[in-house]
């Protein structure tokens, strides 16, 4: 069944109006998933490096039956030897797969099949840079089981419909085919020839070049123009059901196509054009779509992941911000893949901040804050913790929800405070462009070379802190007014010794009842004083009300402050619909009332030990009211505006 769906941008606004409230949950199910996809019951052990050939091209012809866990498969691989004395060359493959042969010109060579590695002899010496080829015959069932690279399932309560898909993410390519499985080279382009029963339909990465049917067999051929990384490759065979849709761009639409399970359909064609909006978001951000002359698909599979192309989801994964951080990979992660998963955070804490940026620019930025209050919470949740992945063994340590997601994506966010939006977004798109890196992979010094260029700025100091550096500040900051002038002594602690201080510009806001401003001061130095002109009353002194730097556990203080209004904050104000009461510590016996300008009890909330609240004011009529909180003989209140 095929059907052709076209979307108005205003059907797509409500899809993402329904879809769009951030949550933990929401946030937790995106990165386990990716997490426990990644994560093999066996211990990994390390790749061979296979440096001296350039792969330029695979041809993948694959055999598949979904009822049944294994694979037959013929790999032919163009490649360019890099070193001189070329006579042999050698393939990741796990030792659980049989290899048949190994044919060079058609001929067959000598081959050894040990250590998770085929070595194939050549007939002689291939001189360097000359296109050669060889051709792997193999088959078997690979080594991995559970959530691994090749997982063999089903689907529908009903009959049970097997289902086999793949997912290489990080190293388990050669669990299921032989390649040059590392983060050093891209083929230029793949196509990918799968036969399957013709009950199914095979879903691969790129355009569909035809479908066929043979006999009692379906083949399906998939071709793909643009250089990708050995684990992005994939496949996915069940009986799927398709429906393509298009994004539409000044100039052109791209295509969409989804493969989903027959059962789920008509619910996941309701869900995914929540991303055309996002896709056309991240084209004014960051520039076209790096695939746009083939596609951009959905397959419904097992687990979430992205892959060039062609990114799959679990049936319970089509939410808002999974779409948000899936399709973020064809920018972060594929067309630049992160060169070591060292830096893991290139690929995940940029698709982290760029969902997040979704929630910035659509809906008015209505759930941005709790988007920012979220990732913030799992930035600061490991104090003693590192972007950096120091162990590219522990797949648990390099898919980190708190480290290479929520911290990768707030050192981010952070560094925009720091620089300006200018030249922060000036910078990603020529790390982005940066023909050196375009459609190949990255160090984090590169991007923070891309930085150091659009601001003028050594930034040695920050990525010193802030990616291989442990941990985050803490501020404790006291003030008192005199006249017309704010002094303000701050102190700050770090949660781990690796960062001895945390050099950051620090934005204060002073306000009253009626009047409020943010000033940026430049913190140096622990106990560093300041004094600032502010021709008002102040009343209150807020660090950093609009989240942009990463810290915790702060206090800030004066004589005359109520100790509740310390941990406090409320938006949005004035407020529409739902108020967002965020708490930095936890109250015993916290309630909140909200009072009319009579002192009139409109609500009573109880919110014992609760670090968020939400309000319902739908129903309440316009006007002033007066929030008023309660804990342990302690008062404070707040005057919001309800409209």
């Amino acid at each position: 069944m095929k059907r052709i769906l076209f979307f108005s941008f205003a059907f797509c606004f409500l899809l993402v109006k329904a879809q769009q409230a951030p949550t933990n949950e929401q946030f937790l199910k995106l990165v386990e998933s990716e997490k426990q996809a990644h994560v093999s019951i066996t211990t990994p052990t390390p790749l061979t490096t296979i440096s001296d050939y350039d792969v330029i091209y695979h041809r993948c012809e694959w055999q598949v039956d979904p009822a049944v866990r294994s694979i037959t498969g013929k790999v032919t691989t163009y490649f360019k030897p890099l070193t001189t004395n070329f006579d042999s060359i050698k393939f990741n493959l796990t030792d659980s797969l049989t290899v048949d042969s190994v044919k060079y010109h058609n001929s067959p060579l000598l081959i050894s099949h040990s250590g998770n590695i085929i070595n194939a002899l050549l007939p002689s010496v291939i001189p360097m840079n000359t296109l050669d080829s060889v051709s792997i015959y193999y088959h078997g069932v690979p080594a991995n089981s559970g959530f691994g690279s090749f997982v063999q399932s089903t689907h529908s309560a009903t009959n049970n419909t097997p289902v086999i898909w793949t997912l290489s993410e990080p190293n388990g390519a050669s669990d299921w085919w032989p390649c040059k499985n590392s983060l050093t080279d891209k083929a230029d382009s793949i196509d990918v020839i799968i036969t399957s029963p013709s009950a199914y339909r095979a879903a691969s990465n790129g355009l569909l070049v035809s479908e066929t049917i043979i006999g009692s067999n379906r083949i399906c051929h998939w071709r793909h123009r643009y250089p990708i990384a050995t684990y992005l490759i994939c496949l996915a065979v069940t009986n799927y059901v398709q429906y393509t849709s298009y994004v539409p761009f000044n100039l052109t639409n791209l295509l969409e196509l989804s493969y989903v399970y027959p059962e789920d359909s008509a619910n996941v064609v309701t869900q995914t054009p929540a991303d055309i909006p996002i896709m056309q978001l991240y084209d004014s951000l960051f520039g076209i779509y790096p695939f746009m002359k083939e596609k951009y698909g959905h397959v419904e599979a097992g687990m979430t992941e992205e892959h060039q192309t062609m990114t799959f989801f679990g049936i319970t994964s089509f939410g808002f911000e999974t779409l948000a951080h899936e399709l973020a990979h064809h920018w972060f992660g594929d067309k630049i893949t992160c060169a070591s998963w060292h830096d893991v955070w290139l690929n995940e804490g940029f698709a982290t901040y760029l969902s997040g940026l979704c929630y910035e620019h659509m809906q008015n930025g209505y759930w941005w804050m709790p988007f920012k209050v979220m990732r913030m919470n799992w930035a600061t949740s490991v104090p003693n913790g590192s972007v950096w992945c120091p162990d590219t063994l522990d797949y648990n340590r390099i898919f980190d929800s708190n480290l290479s997601y929520g911290k990768g994506a707030m050192i981010l966010h952070q560094l925009r405070w720091i620089l300006g939006d200018a030249t922060f977004f000036a910078a990603i798109n020529n790390y982005l462009n940066d023909p050196l890196l375009a459609y190949g992979f990255a160090h984090t010094y590169d991007l923070q070379h891309h930085f150091e260029i659009a601001s003028g700025q050594n930034l040695t100091w920050y990525f010193n802190d802030w990616f291989t550096g442990k941990g985050f500040p803490s501020y404790q900051i006291n003030w008192n007014q005199v006249t017309d002038t704010v002094h303000l002594t701050v102190n700050q602690t770090q949660s781990d010794p690796s960062v001895t201080f945390f050099a950051l510009p620090l934005p204060i806001e002073f306000k009253n009842a009626t009047k409020d401003t943010i000033i940026r001061l430049q913190n140096n130095f622990s106990g560093q004083n300041f004094s600032v002109h502010i021709p008002f009353n102040v009343d209150s002194v807020k660090l950093d009300p609009q989240l942009w730097i990463i810290t915790a556990n702060n206090l800030v203080s004066s004589v005359n402050e109520n100790e509740i209004l310390k941990y406090v904050s409320v938006f949005p104000n004035p407020v529409h619909d739902h108020l967002q009461i965020i708490f930095s510590k936890p109250f015993d016996n916290m309630t909140m009332k909200l009072l009319d300008v009579t002192g009139r009890e409109i609500k009573n909330i109880f919110a014992n030990n609760k670090s968020n609240v939400t309000i319902d004011c739908k129903e309440t009529a316009s006007g002033f009211y007066l929030l008023q909180f309660n804990s342990a003989g302690q008062t404070a209140s707040k005057k919001i505006i309800i409209h």
